[in-house]
C-alpha cells in the first residue's frame, strides 16, 4: 500500500510541476479545473423568498476562499477556482444564474460570519465545518462534503508522528484565526506555540522557512498546499476529527436551507456532484467522495 501512495505522489508531484508550468506561462491553474453547470432557465419560486429575489436580481454573492488550492484559490484571471466554487455554481445555476453572473467574495475563517450577518454575501461555501457555536449566528445547508483535520510538516520531519507529539516536541504548530482546527489543536499544543495566521498560505510559508514545525487544518486543504511544495511538505495523512462543510447562509432562511439541500440532492442524482469533485480536488484525491447525509433546516 505504501510503495502504490509513493508512486502515486511521484505522478501527482510530477503533474503540479506541469500545471505550474502552465500557470507561469500565462495559463489557468490546472489543479483548480472547473466544470460548465447548467443553468435552470426555468426556474420559478415563491414570491419574498430570497431565491425568488435573486433570480429576478440576476447575481448572486458567493462568499469562499481565494487561498485553498483544490477547493477555492484565485487563478491568474481573478477568478477563484475549486471544489466550493463548484458547488457555489451548482446552486447558482439551480437559482438561473450563470457563472458568468456570480460575484465571488473572498471570506477567509475569520469574516464568514461577519459577511453573513452584514448581508455582504448571500451564502459562504468556504471549507466550512458546520458547529454548533456557528449555528448561534447563522444557518448551514448540507453538509456537502466532510474532512477530517490532519497535520503537515515538512518531508524529512520524523519527529511529529501526530497530534500527541506535538507538545512533547515543544512544536510550534499553524493555523488560521478563526477556524475550527485552530481551536481543537489547543488539547495538544501548548497556546504559546500556537500561530495563528489570517489565511493558510501564510502558514505554508512559515513552515517552509523554519518559523513553525507544523500547519494544522483539514486534509483536504493541507493536500492542496503539500502538493503546490514540490514535495517540501506531507501529510501525517492521521485525521483525528470528523469536519462537516455546509453551506453558510442568514440565520432562519428555513425555504433557502430547504432549496440548497435540494439542489445538493440534484447534483448528487444527476452527476454534477461527482464531475465538480473530478474536475478540482479529485485531481489530487481521486476517490470521489459520497454527498453526506443532509442535516434538517431549521
Amino acid at each position: 500500500m505504501r510503495g502504490k501512495r509513493t508512486r502515486l505522489v511521484t505522478v501527482l508531484a510530477a503533474s503540479l510541476a506541469l500545471a505550474l508550468t502552465a500557470c507561469g506561462g500565462g495559463g489557468g491553474n490546472q489543479l483548480g479545473g472547473g466544470t460548465n453547470v447548467t443553468v435552470d432557465q426555468n426556474a420559478q419560486f415563491e414570491p419574498g423568498t430570497k431565491m425568488a429575489d435573486l433570480k429576478q436580481a440576476g447575481t448572486v454573492r458567493i462568499g469562499t476562499k481565494f487561498d485553498q488550492p483544490l477547493f477555492g484559490l484565485k487563478g491568474l484571471d481573478g477568478k477563484p477556482q475549486g471544489f466550493d466554487v463548484e458547488i457555489g455554481k451548482i446552486i447558482a445555476g439551480k437559482l438561473g444564474i450563470p457563472a458568468d453572473k456570480i460575484e465571488w467574495v473572498e471570506a477567509p475563517s475569520k469574516t464568514r460570519e461577519e459577511v453573513i450577518e452584514q448581508g455582504k454575501v448571500d451564502m459562504v461555501v468556504a471549507t466550512y465545518t458546520i458547529n454548533d457555536a456557528r449555528k448561534q449566528r447563522i444557518s448551514f445547508a448540507g453538509p456537502y462534503y466532510e474532512a477530517g483535520q490532519d497535520i503537515m510538516v515538512k518531508s524529512d520531519n520524523t519527529q511529529i508522528t501526530g497530534p500527541e507529539s506535538l507538545r512533547p516536541t515543544g512544536a510550534k504548530v499553524c493555523s488560521v484565526i478563526g477556524s475550527t482546527p485552530a481551536e481543537k489543536i489547543k488539547q495538544y499544543v501548548d497556546e504559546s506555540n500556537l500561530v495563528l495566521f489570517d489565511v493558510y498560505s501564510k502558514c505554508a510559508d512559515a513552515l517552509r522557512t523554519g518559523q513553525v514545525q507544523a500547519v494544522t487544518t483539514d486534509n483536504v486543504i493541507l493536500l492542496g498546499l503539500a502538493e503546490q511544495s514540490g514535495g517540501q511538505f506531507k501529510l501525517l495523512e492521521k485525521p483525528f476529527t470528523k469536519e462537516p462543510y455546509g453551506i453558510g447562509i442568514k440565520k432562519g432562511d428555513v425555504k433557502f436551507c430547504q432549496f440548497i439541500n435540494q439542489a445538493l440532492t440534484q447534483a448528487n442524482q444527476d452527476g454534477s456532484y461527482a464531475k465538480a469533485w473530478q474536475a478540482t480536488a479529485g485531481k489530487v484525491a481521486t476517490q470521489t467522495p459520497a454527498l453526506p447525509q443532509l442535516d434538517p433546516c431549521s
